[in-house]
């Protein structure tokens, strides 16, 4: 279980770090995912900024195990709203969601399961 739990949550704190980094950074691809959900622009950073505190609180788990936990249950939070936003606006493009939603709530059943 161990090795589960550490693999999973690296993987999902590497590929949230990524897209928080292209998001902070500046990037056109995070651009113009706003404007086709309809997203005000200056809201970017900030979910660049929410990526990172999730991909952090995964590491600072290891250390802090409710960190982890809150850190997971926070990005899967963030890509339901991410969902949301797609429907919204009628986008059906969802393989990139599913990727990063699926890695977010493997990272908090391994979690959970690992400090149960």
């Amino acid at each position: 279980m161990f090795v589960a739990y550490v693999t999973v949550t690296i993987l999902a704190s590497v590929f949230n770090g990524i897209a928080a980094v292209t998001y902070l950074i500046g990037h056109d691809y995070p651009k113009a995912q706003a404007d086709m959900k309809r997203v005000p622009r200056s809201w970017v950073p900030v979910l660049g900024l929410l990526l990172a505190a999730g991909s952090a609180g995964l590491l600072a788990g290891f250390a802090v195990p409710l960190l982890g936990i809150l850190a997971a249950a926070g990005l899967v939070l963030y890509f339901v709203g991410a969902l949301l936003a797609h429907l919204r606006v009628g986008s059906r493009q969802l393989v990139g969601w599913a990727v990063f939603f699926s890695t977010a709530v493997a990272a908090l059943i391994v979690n959970l399961s690992y400090h149960r």
